[in-house]
This record gives C-alpha cells, structure tokens and sequence, in this order.
C-alpha cells in the first residue's frame, strides 16, 4: 500500500477556516426565517424573496472568485471575502426594513459566494493521489460540524436577544480573519494568468453543450429546488407548526435532560420548547452516518445511486408533512431520511459530473454544477417559502412538504425520460 503522504500545516488551518465560517453563515441562515417572520413580522413572500437573493448569489458568485483566487493568491482573495462579511453581518443588527435586510443578505451572500471555492481549493492544492479521499472526507466534516453548531449555539443566544446571535457570527468570522492573516500560507500550486473574460468564454463552450445543459436544469429544478427548500422552510416549520413542547419531551426521553435543555428555551407558559433551528438540518446526521452511506452507495453505479437518493429524499419530506397530522417526533425521523437521501445523492452526482467531463476539465464542469445549484436555489424561496405562507394560510402548512415530495419524485421520471431520449452520458476514466 502507498504511503500516505501527511498533510501540511495549511491543510488544518484552512479546515478550521471552513469550520468558523459555516458556524457563521448556517448559524445566520437556520434561524433567519424564524427571526424575519416572527421577530420582524415580515410575510412569507417577503422572506421567501429575500431567501432566494441570498441563495443565489451565495452560489453564482464563486464561479467568478475561484478565478481571481487562482491568479490573486487564495489568501488575498480569503481576507476580501473576510472585509465583506463581517460588516455585512453587523449590519443585521441595525437593519429593520424590507429592503435593508434584502440588501444586507445579499452582501453576505456575496461574501459567502467569494469565501465557498477558496478552502476547497486549497485542500485540492495540498492534497495528492494518496491522501485526497481523506482530505476532503476531513473537509467535508468540518462543513457538518460548523453547519450543526452554528445554529445550536445561535438559537441558544437568539432567546436573550437576536443581536447576540448575529454577533456571535460577527465574531466567528473575525477569528477567521486574524488567523488567515497570522496562520494560512499560500498553497504551492500553478499561478494562471486566466482572465474572468477567458473564464466565461470557458464556461460558455461548456453550455454550448446542450445535452449537458439540460441535464444541468433538471438537476436545478428538481434536486437543488427542492432540497433548498428544505433549508429555507424547515425550522420556521418546526417552530411555528409543530408542538415543540412534545417534542423537547421527546427529545428528553432519548437524549436525556441536558440534551434536551440545551436544544430548548423556556416558553411564556413556563414548559420548555424545542427551538426549530437547532434540528432543522442534516448536518449531525452526516457526521455520524456519511462514511457508512459512502461505502454502501459506492457499490452502484452513479445515476441509479442519484435517483435512489432523490426517492429516499422524497420520503423524508412526506414524513416531515405527516408530523403536523400526527406525532411531532415524525419530523425528527423525516429529517433523518432527508439527510440519507442527502447523502446518498449529492456527493455522488457531483463525483458524476467530474466523471462525464474530459479529464482536463473536471473542474471547469464542476464550476458550471454551481449555476445548476443556484438555479434551484433563487426559486426555492420565491416558489416554496410564498407556498408555505399560502399552505399556512388555510392552515394546512404539512401541504407545502407533500409538493416538495413531488417536486423530488417528478425529478426520477423526468431524468430517466431525459436520458432515454437523448442518451446517458458516458463516464470517462
């Protein structure tokens, strides 16, 4: 067996980057639609506009800063990102109006979208044939483990005052900042001189392809919309429809008094309350079950694995629904599905499209799956959040989880009707 080559001092300081950032970003976002409909009294549309803002340019931007990251250096281009965030996230804590919010989410989206490709790159940069599967294994748990404490310790501080909360994230990404500036050297890697003009000329041949194009929509419409949507709904869902009272109970009886405690306030009737965000995600399922999901799913080939993982997702969502006509502890198990779902679909469509690419552009075709991303994420909000409102309105909120469910169902059928008329693609080694 190879010896495994060990990774360099920038391979732990850039996870920790990635780890400090996702606290801030999903600690903001997880409870952003609790805080703007409850606390701010804005409507669901309102918020569904604003959600799809954020989504959206989180995921068009890092096309673009990926380029200025390989021809700047990744660590000016880090610090950028920094001096963008954090009075962005400052701003929350003066901002009240529609519009101030909507445009303060929109520069932390932007700073989030110039942050996303950078740490991922730097492991690619640090990382050869002999430790690559570990080193993003190790990165993508750091992306889980910020993405689940985040809104934890966020929720915890929102019950003294919502301003807290947005200065723990201010404060999360200023370490960050201190550390790339003391810590983080740059990568040794090949500068190019690409220029953003020759970056969009690549990213137009590639579209050019309109077999692949295609195929990139169907993934928007029917895989990210729905899964964005999750996010977007979920602990607004589970905070305002579910009895989160019974379901602190339940957590208690499984977790025990401290777990539970943690996870809840103390409601104006006195009974502890399950806060929504700090469930209302995937990412502690991930950590714990990822590995064993990887290796059952690596025995099958990479679509029929996509379109399992849609269906498995699909059931989640049904049961998140079924919680509101029954037991709340219903939405626990649905999440869980969901996060399966999640695993077994995402990692592998993504390791689908670097396999169909011609080996020399693997990267640029992954850089194009993220206007596919955020396809679905600039509709999720206009399209599912201003459903929800509508769902709620009749008092029928469960509905809006059942179209989700469709939505993802309808995405099996109108994939395989794709590839059967105009072909699979073929996986190159």
């Amino acid at each position: 067996m190879k010896k495994r080559t060990s990774f360099p001092n920038v391979f732990w300081v850039s996870n920790f980057l990635e780890l400090v950032e996702r606290f801030a970003y999903y600690g903001i976002y997880m409870g952003f639609g609790i805080y703007v409909v409850e606390h701010l009294g804005f409507s669901t549309g309102q918020l569904g506009a604003i959600q799809s803002i954020f989504l959206a340019i989180s995921y068009t931007v890092p096309v673009i800063s990926g380029t200025f990251a390989d021809r700047y250096g990744f660590k000016k281009v880090l610090i950028v990102a920094y001096l963008a965030y954090i009075p962005s996230i400052f701003l929350l804590l003066f901002t009240k109006s529609f519009s101030g919010i909507a445009l303060t989410m929109l520069s932390i989206g932007f700073a989030a979208g110039i942050f996303k490709p950078l740490i991922a790159g730097t492991v690619r940069s640090v990382t050869d044939g002999s430790n690559k599967t570990l080193g993003f294994g190790i990165f993508y748990a750091m992306v889980n483990v910020g993405a689940s404490f985040g809104p934890i310790i966020m929720g915890k501080l929102r019950i003294i005052s919502w301003n807290y909360a947005y200065i723990a994230a201010a404060i999360s990404i200023t370490i960050g900042l201190i550390v790339t500036i003391i810590f983080y050297k740059e990568p040794e890697r090949t500068v190019t001189n690409t220029t953003l003009g020759d970056k969009l000329k690549e990213i137009g041949l590639v579209l050019s392809d309109k077999k692949f194009t295609i195929f990139l929509i169907l993934l928007g419409l029917f895989f990210w919309l729905p899964f964005w949507a999750f996010f977007n709904l979920c602990a607004l869902y589970i905070d305002n429809n579910l009895d989160t009272v019974q379901l602190y109970l339940n957590i208690k009886s499984v977790l025990g008094t401290h777990v539970a405690n943690f996870l809840s306030k103390v409601g104006e009737d006195g009974n502890r309350e399950l806060l929504g965000e700090t469930i209302a995600h995937t990412g502690y399922i991930i950590i714990l079950f990822q590995v064993m999901v990887s290796k059952t799913a690596e025995k099958f080939d990479g679509m029929n694995t996509f379109l399992t993982g849609l269906f498995i997702t699909g059931i989640g969502l049904i049961l998140i629904g079924i919680a509101k006509v029954s037991f709340p502890a219903i939405a626990i198990l649905g999440i869980m599905v969901v996060a399966v779902g999640e695993m077994t679909a995402s990692p592998r469509i993504q390791e689908y499209i670097t396999w169909i690419a011609p080996k020399e552009k693997a990267g640029l075709y992954m850089g194009t799956n993220f206007l596919s991303i955020a396809i679905g994420a600039a509709l999720s909000g206009v399209v599912y959040t201003t459903l929800f409102g509508y769902f709620n309105g009749i008092n029928h909120p469960e509905y809006v989880w059942y179209v989700l469910s469709l939505n993802m169902i309808l995405g099996i059928g109108a994939i395989k009707i794709f590839t059967k008329t105009m072909g699979e693609f073929k996986e190159l080694g």
